[in-house]
């Protein structure tokens, strides 16, 4: 690789570092959540049903790239008692020179208003506690003139903040609110006037329709950064087939940023927005579930033409008990 190109790459990777000052801190927000994993987003599903469920995910982007973006995520939450949810996750995040490794416990309450153990009927309310170490890798930035902001060292503190909100579950129909880092961060990792308004609003609406046989499932998730103003909207579909062995099932991811970045290629200046697609296969035998996600990113400008791989390993317990009467695998173990 010649001097030339290192050095692009360096400074690429630089980006990629400060990238988390006006985008996400603390867990990001891909696309984990369609392979049936939606506390892994918002804290009110936490035990929504009447087991519960363990999810392991590991995601990679641009494997030809040194130091490219990289989570690792395990989750578990379940029921306890009759009102009662808990759930912990510990995730493990790396953005170029910038890493974050933390963990997030939770506590819901669940109310029911139907009159049936089999009616699906709840309100739910969710806070999340979370602890993070947050860190910046300098000991390779090199400069011939010395710069007082680049220590040379690996810089790392540790801070927390919560994330709350509330679910509604009503048969096949869902609708979710969450507000991500509610706390200001204190992180002061790069510069000691680094701002620390890191919150995030998600709201989340969907419906599973069919038969015992098919079921289809469209929802949507729209993201706003309070600070830096950007919207983000996912459109899914997802569709299921039931077997003999659990069922197998596929869908459809579309995120679209309402944010323009300019770009000037010798035709005049123009806007490109963010534009995700992200297939999903998935697979559950009994109490098992593996899933594959593959996140492209269309557009003229983009940093390498492949894509972001996603693997998802589950296991749901407690599904012996009460199960609820309706097509809903968010709450149906």
């Amino acid at each position: 690789m010649s001097l030339y190109i290192k050095k692009l790459l360096c400074i690429f990777l630089l980006c990629l570092a400060y990238l988390p000052l006006k985008a996400q801190e603390g867990l990001p927000v891909y696309f984990d959540y369609l392979s049936d994993n939606w506390y892994l987003i918002h804290p009110a599903m936490a035990g929504v049903g009447q087991g519960g469920k363990i999810r392991l995910t590991a995601r990679k982007q641009w494997f030809d790239v040194e130091k490219a973006p990289a989570l690792q995520t395990l989750s578990a939450h379940m029921r306890v008692g009759d009102r009662s949810g808990v759930g912990t996750i510990f995730f493990n995040d790396r953005n170029g020179y910038h890493s974050q490794t933390g963990a997030k416990f939770t506590y819901a309450h669940h109310i029911m208003f139907s009159r049936s153990d089999y009616a699906l009927n709840q309100l739910s309310f969710g806070l999340s506690v979370g602890f993070i170490q947050s860190s910046l890798d300098e000991s390779e930035f090199v400069s011939t003139v010395p710069d007082p902001i680049i220590t040379g060292t690996n810089n790392s503190v540790s801070y927390f903040n919560v994330d709350f909100g509330m679910s509604y579950n009503y048969l096949e129909f869902y609708a979710h609110f969450t507000v991500k880092n509610a706390l200001g961060s204190g992180r002061d990792l790069y510069t000691a006037e680094e701002f620390d308004n890191l919150r995030r609003y998600l709201i989340s609406v969907g419906y599973v329709f069919g038969n015992t046989e098919w079921q289809y499932e469209p929802s949507f998730l729209v993201q706003y950064g309070e600070y830096s103003k950007e919207t983000t909207t996912d459109l899914n579909m997802k569709v299921y087939r039931q077997m003999d062995f659990g069922k197998i099932w596929g869908g459809l991811s579309y995120r679209r940023g309402f944010s323009g970045t300019e770009y000037d290629l010798g035709n005049g200046v123009q806007t490109q927005h963010l534009q995700l697609w992200s297939p999903i296969l998935g697979v559950n035998y009994k109490n098992l579930m593996i899933a594959y996600t593959y996140t492209y990113q269309s557009g003229d400008i983009r940093f390498d033409n492949g894509g972001f791989h996603q693997i998802t390993l589950g296991f749901d317990f407690g599904s012996d008990r009460n199960r609820f009467n309706c097509h809903c695998p968010a709450a149906n173990y």
